[in-house]
C-alpha cells in the first residue's frame, strides 16, 4: 500500500492540527537525541504551541546553550563593526604574502639571468654568482652523465652489428661451400658419348636409297 503524502499546509482542524503537534513534537526531540548521541553535538530545542505552552529539549544545560548561542552572537556582531572585518584579514594576508613571494622569486630569476642588477650590492653580486656557478656546474654533470649514455649506446650498438655482420659472413661461407658440394664433376656429365656400330644388323641407314639404271 503506497503512503499518501501529506501537504504541507496549516491544519484547519483544531484537534487534527493539535494531535499532529503532539506526535511531531515528540518525533522531533527524539531525532535530536539520536543526532546528539551519535554526533557528539550540543543541541538546544524551545518549542512554543499554538496555545502558547513551553515545550523544550536540550542535550545539556539549556542555560548553558543559551548563554553560549548570546556569546557567540556578541562576537559576530563585534567583528561586523570592525573595518575591514577580521574574517578577511588572514585572507588578505595571505594575499600579500604569496604577492610578496611571487615579486621576490621573480626578481631573483632575472637577476639570475644577468638582469635587473641595478642597486645590487656586492654581497649580493657574490651570492648570486655562488648561485650560477652552483647552477652550471649542475648543468655541467647532467650534460656529462647523458653523453656518456650515449657514448654507452652507441658501443653496445656497435658489438651488435659486429656480431650481425659476423654472422652473416659465416652464412655466406656456408652456402658457397654446399654450391661447391653440389656441382658436378669434370668426367661424370650426365650426358655421356653414344658409340654406334655400323656392323650391327639393327643399323639404319638413313637417306635416300640406291636407284640402279
Amino acid at each position: 500500500m503506497v503512503r499518501q503524502k501529506i501537504e504541507i499546509k496549516r491544519i484547519d482542524n483544531l484537534t487534527a492540527r493539535q494531535v499532529t503537534f503532539s506526535k511531531r513534537r515528540r518525533g522531533l526531540f527524539k531525532k535530536a537525541q539520536e543526532l546528539s548521541t551519535l554526533c557528539d553535538a550540543e543541541l538546544g530545542l524551545i518549542v512554543f504551541s499554538a496555545t502558547g505552552k513551553l515545550f523544550s529539549f536540550s542535550s545539556s544545560s539549556m542555560t548553558h546553550l543559551l548563554q553560549r548561542h548570546k556569546r557567540l552572537l556578541t562576537d559576530k556582531a563585534n567583528k561586523l563593526s570592525q573595518w575591514p572585518p577580521q574574517d578577511d584579514q588572514p585572507e588578505n594576508n595571505g594575499n600579500e604574502v604569496l604577492k610578496k613571494e611571487l615579486i621576490e622569486k621573480t626578481t631573483e630569476l632575472q637577476r639570475l639571468k644577468g638582469e635587473e642588477l641595478q642597486g645590487v650590492g656586492l654581497d649580493d653580486l657574490i651570492r648570486l654568482e655562488k648561485l650560477v656557478e652552483a647552477g652550471l656546474r649542475r648543468v655541467g654533470k647532467t650534460k656529462n652523465d647523458m653523453l656518456f649514455q650515449e657514448i654507452s649506446s652507441l658501443r653496445m650498438r656497435e658489438l651488435e652489428l659486429v656480431e650481425e655482420n659476423a654472422m652473416l659472413k659465416q652464412q655466406a661461407e656456408m652456402h658457397k661451400s654446399e654450391c661447391k658440394s653440389s656441382a658436378p664433376k669434370e668426367g661424370n656429365s650426365a650426358e655421356s658419348s653414344i658409340v654406334i656400330d655400323d656392323s650391327s644388323d639393327s643399323f639404319l641407314k638413313l637417306g635416300l636409297p640406291d636407284l640402279n639404271f
